[in-house]
């Protein structure tokens, strides 16, 4: 059985901690479409901590609206919010990793809850964009040849790091067209409920 992982937190604390520093929709919505992703992985992986990934998922972005000016800064003043609110290291270590790409300092992933946030946080900007061309509007008919097409077009949803994609990917041990398939299922799981999904366009890291 793994360990248990507490955020110090519950999901209204958190949701409520994430409006109080987001007022953008956009923001709002990208952080519910990660908690959601991170909640379907979880059930699969880990399901003892599913409280807990979707936390991790919700907040990953927190600070990300009111210091979008300093990315290597991205989650280093998240941590002191998400303490003063009653949150534990492990959920502000989760929070930061997904941001050392951009800053030597934070904590790389080593947990498979981590690598998954490092892995499809960006990439479920990218799904929601290329869904958004299709004739239906939606990631439910949406099959990976088309995903991978569009990641190959560093024109298309420029915002996205396909190097982080690759390197998340690489972190799992799946090859990029298992973590397009998988994370293609896991954003349809939730999709018949809300089956629109952040641009990439201004997202964060």
């Amino acid at each position: 059985m793994a360990d248990e992982l507490r955020a110090g937190m519950t999901r209204d604390e958190a949701h409520e901690l994430l409006r109080a520093h987001n007022k953008d929709s956009f923001h709002i919505g990208h952080a519910e479409t990660v908690e959601q992703t991170m909640r379907y992985f979880a059930r699969e992986l880990d399901p003892g901590n599913e409280e807990f990934w979707g936390i991790v998922g919700l907040l990953h972005d927190l600070d990300w609206e009111e210091h979008a000016d300093d990315p290597s800064m991205h989650t280093v003043h998240a941590a002191s919010l998400i303490e003063t609110a009653g949150g534990t290291a492990a959920l502000i270590r989760a929070v930061q990793s997904h941001a050392s790409d951009y800053n030597d300092d934070l904590p790389r992933p080593e947990l498979r809850m981590e690598k998954i946030l490092f892995a499809t946080e960006e990439l479920t900007g990218l799904i929601g964009a290329v869904a958004l061309m299709r004739p239906s509007r939606s990631v439910m008919d949406l099959p990976v040849k088309s995903l991978r097409k569009k990641f190959k077009d560093k024109r298309f949803a420029a915002g996205v790091s396909r190097d982080v994609i690759r390197e998340g990917a690489e972190m799992l041990g799946w090859d990029l067209d298992e973590l397009f398939a998988r994370t293609i299922d896991a954003m349809r799981s939730f999709a018949p409920d809300r089956d629109t999904f952040a641009s990439p366009e201004t997202s964060g890291s």
